[in-house]
């Protein structure tokens, strides 16, 4: 579970629990997508003046395509997450770091700014090994599995 009502937070923290699935509505077309569930876990608590802060992590496998060979690629996405949230009529509702609570401030709900974190540390580009070769860029042959036929490209001088 990643949504808490604040009548629960503002009794005490709260241990976090549950992960964000691969095909929860918070994800968006474009993002680089989990393969499986972002385990998330931390801690939740009051921060005082309707301010609530999570200290915690999360981890998941992301799934891509090598940005040179187009081969598939998987890499472990994981991080901590320090998050500060407050109601929308906060005076710092508006800053980067602040996430606003759920609409009528009942709950806070962790998804949307895990996905936002995720987002910030899941490559977009990754590679699928560091000396990847890539395509041949005339008959677009995967050089990694060797050279192609083509010949060498001559550049004018």
């Amino acid at each position: 579970m990643l949504s808490f009502p604040i009548r629960t937070i503002s009794q005490g923290a709260v241990q976090v629990e549950g992960d964000l699935a691969a095909d929860d509505p918070v994800w968006m077309e474009g993002d680089v997508r989990p393969l499986g569930a972002v385990r998330v876990t931390g801690r939740l608590s009051g921060a005082g003046a309707g301010r609530f802060y999570f200290s915690g992590g999360f981890h998941g496998t992301a799934a891509g395509e090598c940005r040179r060979c187009l081969t598939p690629v998987e890499s472990v996405v994981q991080n901590e997450a320090h998050l500060i949230f407050a109601d929308a009529d906060d005076e710092n509702a508006d800053e980067p770091d602040v996430y606003p609570l759920a609409e009528g401030g009942m709950a806070l709900d962790l998804r949307p700014a895990i996905r936002e974190q995720w987002l910030l540390d899941a490559s977009g580009l990754p590679l699928c090994r560091p000396d990847c070769k890539g395509l041949c860029a005339s008959c677009g042959a995967d050089l990694n599995a060797g050279p192609c036929a083509c010949s060498p490209a001559v550049t004018q001088g």
